[in-house]
């Protein structure tokens, strides 16, 4: 596959009550060297019948040549979006009867996707990372990782989208801001061109842009059918004047129908021989848009027959790097995002080291002594550390959401796999996990006059180590499931209060009914809390110390204290075991989950 080209014979999309389903004739991309045209042909069956049945797209006929731009206009609910996302094959192979042929051959959209470029109307990127950041990452991911390479296209990227001045500054978001609107829009442009396609599909390029952020955004676009003969398809609602006579061709669409397909020149021959008078003030396409129903509809060619069997197709992706590669630049992307959220960095970091200090100083009147105060003091000290632990660990959920969207856009066109991701976003945790560990750990050991000794330290601090690699790879599953932060949270809440709930501190596991014994065995804070103790009290010098006394002698001593709560020193180490794999498990769980999403939206 080389440069796409033509399109025949296509379908259209109905919906049956609430059910959208698209079903097609031929949707077909005709790929040759050097031949840039493309061109659809929508022709939809009959309704069947069904009265609660409505057509989305019918008898779209259209034609977009190279080095030209084809506007896709119309009122809302006109089928724009829905025609763009048949042409870049987003639309599910589920929803389309028929046959979507590239080269007289079932179009495979994974690699037609590949060979093209296609821009939402929403911006999806890192606010967080610089114009030439954004863009160099993403050449690295979609040509090949060498730097060298991908530093010399961002270059000459930059000066062609006009994007010298701002370079180095942040894309920004709400707050803080960063650059423009219509320098955002540029940089979504530049991201879905940095591989130089043939083929530019983009959904509103000027939505929310003043008129002369606009112009320069479509004025952008034509300097690239110009110099670079590529063919773009964009849909828009009213442009202005300057903008409409940057395009080439317009189709204009009413209900998901075609009423117009040429220039503009056209348009308003049509609207005259109709008997409209254009006042001077309007543009011909704005007051074309009013008066839809005035002009006749386009005649529909001949259905091509149905098949049943359609032919297979191959799916697979080439990636332009290896796993390696991807783990390495991906892996540097979430660095840099980490290091410059300083909600999620100087504030983990510093909570963890206030929070140390604090309670060391809350637990050191604590004495040593053996009485059973002191050991349900201590007891609580395990307990409220698991819970302040694993409640502060939420606040990853609003960076692995943001991720989320652009993860699934960057995989649907191949530049990376999902593995690697997952890969590259634990490896980088784990070091940044263990930083905020130490910064808690060794104030609060020490201050609260835990078992001086170093192992016992060193054993506490990989606990803790593994409690907040076990919760955040919880989130980060959650994160892939839920829709959005207000759900995640809140269901990150309600399992860490039942996990608590179940770990054995308010409820011992024989008097836990048996019908919610599994939620024992599943909570975060059984198998830490049941480490703490062992720690503290087991080992040979736990045996011999006492735990509790009455007068001189000693009634309770740490061996027999651990019996009674159903714990051997064997499980010191199985526990950390059983903590692995949870911290392995919710990661793969967690890939499992945006496997299978984005290969629903690739396919």
């Amino acid at each position: 596959m080389e440069l796409p080209v033509k399109a025949a014979d296509s379908g259209g999309v109905c919906r049956k009550t609430t059910q959208y389903r698209i079903e097609t004739k031929k949707l077909s991309y005709q790929l040759h060297p050097q031949v840039h045209e493309l061109s659809w042909i929508c022709c939809w069956g009959s309704s069947n019948g069904t009265k609660s049945q409505r057509y989305i797209l019918r008898n779209v006929d259209c034609v977009a040549k190279p080095g030209e731009i084809t506007a896709i206009a119309g009122p809302s609910g006109a089928g724009k979006t829905t025609l763009l996302e048949v042409l870049a094959g987003l639309v599910p192979h589920s929803r389309i009867s028929g046959r979507v042929l590239v080269n007289d051959k079932p179009m495979n959209a994974p690699s037609f996707r590949r060979v093209s470029g296609y821009v939402t109307q929403d911006d999806a990127l890192f606010p967080l990372l610089t114009v030439e950041e954004t863009l160099l990452y993403s050449a690295r991911l979609r040509i090949c990782g060498d730097l060298s390479v991908a530093v010399a296209r961002v270059r000459d990227l930059i000066k062609e989208l006009g994007l010298d001045r701002v370079a180095r500054s942040r894309i920004g978001g709400d707050c803080p801001r960063g650059i423009s609107g219509g320098e955002k829009r540029r940089v979504s442009i530049g991201v879905e061109v940095v591989h130089d396609p043939a083929v530019l599909l983009i959904d509103e390029p000027t939505s929310g842009l003043d008129s002369g952020s606009a112009f320069h955004v479509v004025s952008l676009l034509k300097s690239m059918v110009v110099n670079q003969g590529k063919t773009i398809v964009l849909t828009i609602h009213q442009p202005g004047f300057r903008i409409l006579a940057l395009f080439d061709q317009i189709v204009l669409l009413s209900n998901g129908i075609v009423l117009h397909h040429g220039s503009l020149d056209l348009l308003e021959e049509r609207l005259i021989i109709a008997g409209h008078f254009i006042p001077r003030h309007v543009n011909v396409l704005e007051f074309a848009i009013d008066v839809t129903e005035s002009l006749d509809v386009q005649s529909s060619v001949a259905v091509t027959e149905d098949h049943d069997e359609e032919e297979k197709q191959d799916n697979r992706f080439f990636y332009p790097n290896s796993q390696f590669e991807e783990v390495l630049i991906l892996g540097q992307r979430f660095c840099n995002n980490i290091f410059r959220t300083k909600q999620l960095f100087a504030a983990r970091t510093i909570q963890a080291l206030v929070a140390g200090f604090v309670l060391g100083t809350i637990f050191m009147n604590v004495s040593n002594n053996s009485s059973w105060v002191t050991l349900q003091t201590r007891m609580g000290f395990f307990a409220f550390t698991l819970t302040f632990l694993l409640s502060t660990t939420t606040e990853g959920l609003p960076i692995f959401l943001q991720e989320r969207r652009i993860l699934m856009r960057e995989t649907s066109r191949g530049a990376y796999r999902v593995s690697s991701y997952v890969i590259a976003n634990t490896l980088v945790f784990i070091p940044f996990l263990l930083t905020v560990t130490l910064l808690y750990s060794i104030p609060v050991y020490w201050l609260v006059g835990l078992r001086r000794e170093i192992d016992g330290f060193l054993y506490f601090s990989l606990v803790v180590w593994l409690v907040v690699l076990m919760a955040n790879s919880f989130v980060a599953c959650f994160s892939a499931l839920v829709p959005n932060f207000i759900t995640g949270s809140s269901m990150i809440a309600g399992f860490m209060g039942s996990f608590f709930l179940f770990s054995g501190y308010f409820i011992s596991k024989k008097n836990i009914p048996c019908y919610w014994i599994f939620m024992h065995y599943l909570s975060l804070f059984k198998y830490p809390f049941e480490s703490f103790l062992i720690n503290e009290y087991g080992g040979e010098k736990g045996r011999m110390r006492c735990v509790q006394s009455v007068g001189r002698f000693c009634v309770l001593y740490g061996d027999e204290f651990l019996k009674q709560q159903g714990l051997k020193d064997s499980q010191k180490w199985s526990n950390l075991g059983v903590m692995l794999v949870f911290f392995f498990g919710y990661r793969l769980l967690c890939f499992l989950i945006m496997w299978y999403k984005c290969c629903r939206t690739r396919n």
